[in-house]
């Protein structure tokens, strides 16, 4: 099983961003990293003309690299940004179908878990079109996954295995209406959340969290225990979810458990302190609802 580092999702200082992937370019264990902007364009320029520099320290430092698409393509200049991808020379991961309008037909692209393949019909499409790889939606159960991983056959399958899952998308956010601003006078006020906002509900229980326009789940995903389940039914590679403190202690834990020098169930022990959200899911794979946990800790 191979370890996939996915697109930060949160907002971070371009300092910390930076650091980030130059230490993440010496981090053994780790195959394949996807970065840029997923959530919000207007985020991009604050890291953008640093991104040369990680990508190219990044692939000497023996990494796959590919650059995501937006979730939500809604104005020109994305519609501008999207189409700048294909020119990158890098693997464009897809995360909204409306990027394919600007890859060349034929042309390898790679599928990320924010588009809904959820059946053999769609993944097939895709990967004539050219997909060269899938990381499928969080919220699949392990049927599905086995079924799509099966339909792909040579070509990798991949799930999400630690992070606050994504569930949803917006053209407004929820950030700025909450510290009653508007969308487009922000003032980035999420960079106060680097990991997401958590969301109670009016009886006081944690929910959701919130990341700009993104909705994410307030329990941080973790599949450990569902290693040899998904090894089983043919996933390739799991993927891990950027968060601002603790991520690279993650990564060692992960890189411990599919090499077999440590268990799901010391993982889970010694990487609840680090979770978002300070609990664990993943009930999407085998669960009664999505937010159910199956481990001891």
């Amino acid at each position: 099983m191979e370890l996939t580092i996915g697109p930060i999702q949160g907002f971070w200082d371009a300092g910390h961003w930076s650091d980030f992937y130059a230490r993440l370019a010496e981090t053994p264990g780790v195959t394949k990293v996807v970065l840029g902007e997923l959530v919000c364009s207007k985020r991009l320029p604050f890291y953008q003309t640093r991104m040369p520099e990680a990508i190219e320290r990044l692939q000497t430092g023996g990494k796959h690299v590919a650059v995501t698409s937006l979730a939500l393509v809604t104005l020109k200049r994305e519609r501008k940004m999207t189409a700048e991808l294909a020119g990158t020379g890098l693997e464009v991961e897809v995360n909204d179908l409306t990027a394919l309008a600007h890859i060349p037909e034929h042309a390898p692209f790679s599928v990320g878990p924010l588009v809904n393949v959820y059946n053999e019909g769609t993944l097939s499409y895709l990967k004539q079109r050219g997909a060269r790889s899938f990381c499928l939606p969080p919220e699949l159960p392990l049927a599905s996954v086995s079924r799509l991983a099966a339909k792909a056959g040579t070509t990798p399958v991949e799930v999400w295995g630690w992070g606050r899952l994504p569930l949803a998308i917006s053209g407004r956010c929820y950030h700025a209406r909450y510290h009653d601003r508007a969308k487009d006078q922000c003032q980035f006020v999420c960079a106060n959340d680097p990991d997401g906002f958590a969301v109670d509900t009016l009886d006081d229980q944690t929910f959701l969290a919130i990341n700009g326009v993104q909705t994410l789940s307030d329990p941080c995903a973790n599949m450990s225990h569902d290693l040899t389940a998904l090894e089983a039914a043919g996933v390739a590679s799991l993927r891990l979810s950027p968060q601002h403190t603790g991520f690279f202690n993650i990564i060692a834990l992960f890189h411990d458990l599919v090499c077999g020098r440590i268990d799901a169930d010391e993982l889970s022990a010694r990487a609840l302190p680090l979770a978002p959200g300070a609990a664990f899911c993943n009930g999407f794979l085998g669960g009664p609802n999505g937010i159910s946990w199956s481990g001891r800790t």
